[in-house]
């Protein structure tokens, strides 16, 4: 999940923002929002079985949302599935959870050589997962809580470590004690694990939090604006808020900025994407450090620990993909304005030495 901007403050800054937003949530082809994901290596050894014949048939179930990350994490695994010889049938719930439920029976009616579910609701989904498993339909998690995980591959983002480094930055910036909001929502996998990160630091430094709102919708940045905004008109003296999603995180800029707080108030945000780099970039933003993985390369990441599992390669049955805090002046210092720029400035978010094989490395961007 991920968010953020600025420019010439107030007029210029709002306008940019709104225009980003508009933009990640219209549809931006994944070739424009993060670049296109080519193999990054060749192959030095030939495919295994069962991909070294037809294409082996894969079902991705997915729960995006709004933004420019989901789209790059879509990018990233197709672009894997073809180097790998997979046959990749997509659907995407949107917010839907009735609709992703009716996605995932469809696809273990189809009887695909495996299954991947990418986000969404634990009791909407388990049931089916279960279902998927007796059926002996192999199944790997993106970023689900699970309830029972017996017989599941789960992967993620490692969530704690995201939020964990980039809210030590915000205690180094604005020290104990400080006056903090939070924005986020609850229900979703990802914000939760990061959730329980802030109450631990929250405790450890402690910090006032002075406000908690926020909510995932379909329109995500723009749905949390007026939440923010009545957040920081009852409570200007906040120092710094913690938005762990960039498309939350993006709201809470806007807020910021129409408040006239960009000044005064540090914003600390989750996840990267070009139009979050143009956030974080632009004259004057409030958004300072976000902690992040490449969605591209986690996307790719995923379909290779599918692709090892059928190959009876995988050692383990979960994997966690590292994250890096990137700060504004680290983007400046590095002349970054873009996330092919970034991958370059900061390899680890490559991921090319994860769950690799000879005969599958990874792809980028």
């Amino acid at each position: 999940m991920a968010i953020s901007r600025r420019a010439p403050i107030l007029v210029v800054a709002a306008a940019t923002l709104l225009a980003l937003t508009a933009c990640s949530q219209s549809g931006t082809s994944s070739s424009t929002a993060a670049g296109a994901s080519t193999p990054a290596a060749t192959a030095s050894a030939p495919l295994p079985s069962p991909f070294n014949g037809a294409p082996v048939k894969v079902a991705l179930v997915r729960q995006s949302g709004a933004g420019d990350f989901f789209e790059a994490w879509g990018a990233g695994a197709t672009a894997q599935a073809k180097a790998a010889n997979i046959e990749l049938t997509v659907t995407d719930a949107r917010n839907d959870n009735a609709k992703q439920a009716s996605d995932l029976e469809q696809a273990i009616a189809s009887k695909p050589a495996a299954i991947i579910v990418d986000h969404g609701q634990t009791d909407t989904l388990q049931p089916l997962i279960t279902e998927a498993v007796a059926a002996k339909i192999p199944v790997v998690t993106y970023d689900l809580a699970l309830t029972d995980a017996t017989g599941v591959i789960t992967t993620s983002q490692s969530d704690a470590s995201m939020a964990q480094g980039v809210l030590d930055q915000l205690v180094k910036d604005v020290g104990d004690g400080a006056k903090v909001g939070y924005v986020s929502a609850t229900g979703f996998a990802p914000l939760d694990a990061r959730a329980k990160v802030w109450d631990q630091v929250v405790a450890a430094h402690k910090l006032d939090v002075v406000f908690s709102t926020g909510k995932v919708t379909e329109s995500t940045a723009t749905d949390n604006i007026p939440l923010v905004d009545a957040a920081l008109k009852q409570n200007p003296d906040v120092q710094a808020i913690f938005a762990p999603y960039d498309e939350i995180t993006k709201g809470t800029v806007q807020a910021v900025i129409q408040n006239n707080l960009q000044s005064k108030v540090k914003v600390y945000g989750i996840d990267i994407s070009n139009a979050d780099i143009q956030v974080i970039t632009a004259d004057g933003s409030p958004w300072v450090a976000t902690s992040a993985t490449d969605p591209a390369a986690v996307g790719a990441g995923v379909i290779r620990t599918l692709a090892l599992s059928l190959a009876g390669q995988l050692k383990d049955t979960s994997e966690q993909f590292p994250a890096v805090t990137i700060t504004q002046q680290f983007l400046a210092d590095n002349a970054v304005t873009n996330v092919t720029q970034l991958r370059v400035a900061e390899p680890k978010l490559k991921l090319d030495t994860t769950v690799v094989a000879d005969w599958l490395p990874a792809v980028s961007g």
